[in-house]
């Protein structure tokens, strides 16, 4: 696939991001359902998808260090070194910000943000949309997280409202993320390795 595909597709998702709709796209680990982190509306939408319970809140990508630093309420000071050591996608859980749509916060106001490192497409997006973008895998609730496109149930592909063409005939498997909550000292405990 060539590069021209990449942004044609990565600008179509942005143009629906832009419309408060909701995307099924790669993210830089496994097949997700995403809306611009921001936007309420949009976040109550992925939630009713999914059948996700209101109280469990979804992961938000985000391009860099910047914009990470605009969605935690406080930043780890050591997040330059926690990136650079990365060796798979990490999601760190970090106090919220107010720039995030409040439906996103989970129960204790924190929120999990993971830097697209190593993800073309998603950076593109990222940068392009210029917020953080939600990324919960594409399934319902309680069901199997989906590797590859061709594992996600029929209805929720007909139920969104832009299919992103890119890597849906991609067979390289990838793991959920790591998640890790960052301590106030700025030591990490791990939630799901």
């Amino acid at each position: 696939m060539t590069p021209k595909f990449l942004r044609s597709e990565a600008d179509a998702a942005v143009d629906a991001l832009l419309l408060q709709q909701v995307i099924l796209y790669p993210t830089d680990t496994v097949w997700g359902l995403g809306c611009d982190a921001e936007l309420p509306r949009a976040v109550e939408q992925v939630y009713k998808l999914k059948n996700r319970p209101a109280e469990k809140a979804c992961i938000v990508l985000v391009a860099d260090e910047a914009m990470f630093a605009r969605y935690a309420a406080v930043v780890p000071a050591n997040l330059p070194e926690l990136l650079a050591a990365q060796t798979r996608p990490t999601t760190y859980i970090v106090p919220g910000s107010r720039h995030l749509a409040p439906n996103l916060l989970a129960p204790d106001g924190t929120i999990g943000l993971r830097v697209a490192l190593d993800d073309e497409f998603c950076r593109l997006v990222l940068r392009r949309l210029g917020h953080g973008l939600v990324s919960t895998s594409a399934n319902v609730s309680g069901q199997p997280t989906p590797a590859l496109f061709s594992e996600i149930a029929p209805e929720l592909v007909r139920k969104v409202d832009y299919v992103v063409n890119w890597r849906q005939d991609d067979a390289t498997r990838a793991a959920p993320s790591r998640v890790v909550r960052v301590r106030p000292d700025g030591t990490l405990e791990t939630v799901r390795e």
